[in-house]
């Protein structure tokens, strides 16, 4: 350890917490104030427990550890990229060009994410101490391949190094194509995270009336209207995502005719959709975050409620409602607890048929719950007998 590094003092009582491998304090737990630079490497000193971690002066995570053993240098953080290199390699074999490449305490990074879209790489940083960290990931994410440039997304998004992608690139997923917009687009360009549950929810869709909300660019449509669906509805309040759904439906040789793409508020297209009685056989809820912290936990529920309440109401008998949030805060056990209350205030019941969370690109570390955000619910919906 460096003589000159600052420590940073944390309760007893936090030993096994912190033992365990979980990466975050929060400023309200610091036993004594800490005056650093944010990036500034600190020693974290727990009882008998030792770790390292970058301080951040402004978050209300103050550190965010990355090892018990030593700081971290330029090696180490080269060391867990190739680790996660080597761990996205069945995604790869399978024909995926993009990918989260690192995700987060996931894999060692906490606070930090990495996307691959063919040869270019977005990264994006939670917290102004990450940014420290960059020009050794940019020199880790170039040992592992030949990109042709790195971008960083906070905010605004800025190069990095390499080239400048051109403003909509193709991308292949499971077989499909799709426009990204790594320059201007939500999240890093695609919302990666859905990938295994657009492809398990395919299965379901032969013959029926699809309504995907909050659609973005139509990943959820496209792998719809391949799984047989007569007809797909997609909706989304931003006008170019939905004219981005039309192009990604030529794309892969569609008739966007045949799939009506719509610009609308889909709470409120539900609500009336529901009290004219327009039905379909699946509607697809994927809506952005409801609630940024733990604060907001109980107005994003009665949101979720209110929500799939209006989703149940428009489905026909026997109809499927595939539903997902991407709310940290609210558990798993949250989110169907949500579900059963809607049904009811519905006047359905749904029966679960299948729970899910995100891809193999976003792995969870079990002593890190916080990581598993995604939840992904697919019910059976009936009547009340």
């Amino acid at each position: 350890m460096p003589p000159s590094l600052p420590t940073v003092y944390v309760p007893n009582e936090l030993s096994k917490h912190l033992r365990r491998g979980h990466p975050w304090l929060y400023r309200d737990r610091l036993s004594k104030p800490v005056r650093e630079p944010s990036g500034t490497w600190v020693q974290v000193r727990c009882g008998k427990f030792t770790g390292y971690g970058l301080w951040d002066k402004n978050s209300p995570i103050a550190v965010r550890l990355f090892s018990q053993n030593r700081v971290p240098d330029a090696r180490w953080v080269s060391e867990r990229i190739q680790d996660a290199w080597t761990a996205r390699a069945a995604l790869r074999e399978a024909g995926q060009t993009a990918y989260r490449w690192l995700y987060g305490a996931g894999d060692g990074l906490p606070g930090l994410v990495a996307d691959l879209y063919n040869d270019y790489v977005v990264v994006e940083t939670y917290a102004d101490s990450l940014e420290s960290l960059l020009p050794w990931v940019v020199a880790g994410l170039r040992a592992c391949m030949p990109l042709k440039g790195v971008l960083w997304k906070r905010g605004e998004v800025r190069s990095l190094w390499g080239r400048t992608p051109v403003r909509e690139l193709v991308v292949e997923e499971n077989g499909l194509r799709f426009y990204v917009d790594l320059l201007s687009g939500q999240k890093t360009g695609l919302f990666l995270d859905q990938r295994d549950n657009r492809a398990y929810l395919e299965q379901w869709c032969a013959g029926k009336r699809v309504i995907n909300c909050f659609a973005y660019t139509g990943a959820f449509s496209l792998y719809a209207v391949r799984g047989g669906a007569r007809e797909v509805t997609s909706v989304d309040i931003a006008a170019p995502a939905v004219e981005a759904i039309g192009r990604n439906m030529a794309l892969n040789g569609y008739d966007e005719d045949a799939h009506p793409a719509i610009v609308a508020d889909c709470f409120d297209l539900l609500e009336q959709y529901a009290k004219r009685g327009e039905q379909f056989d699946l509607v697809i809820l994927d809506p952005p975050s409801l609630g940024r912290s733990r604060k907001h936990r109980r107005s994003a529920l009665r949101a979720y409620e209110r929500l799939n309440r209006f989703a149940l109401e428009c489905l026909s008998p026997g109809g499927l409602l595939a539903t997902a949030s991407c709310t940290s805060q609210v558990s798993p056990s949250d989110f169907t607890g949500m579900l059963g209350n809607a049904a009811s205030r519905a006047g359905r019941r749904i029966r679960i048929l299948h729970e899910a969370g995100h891809a193999l690109d976003h792995p969870v570390p079990a002593h890190f719950p916080e990581g598993r955000y995604l939840k992904f619910v697919v019910g059976s919906v009936q009547g009340v007998v």
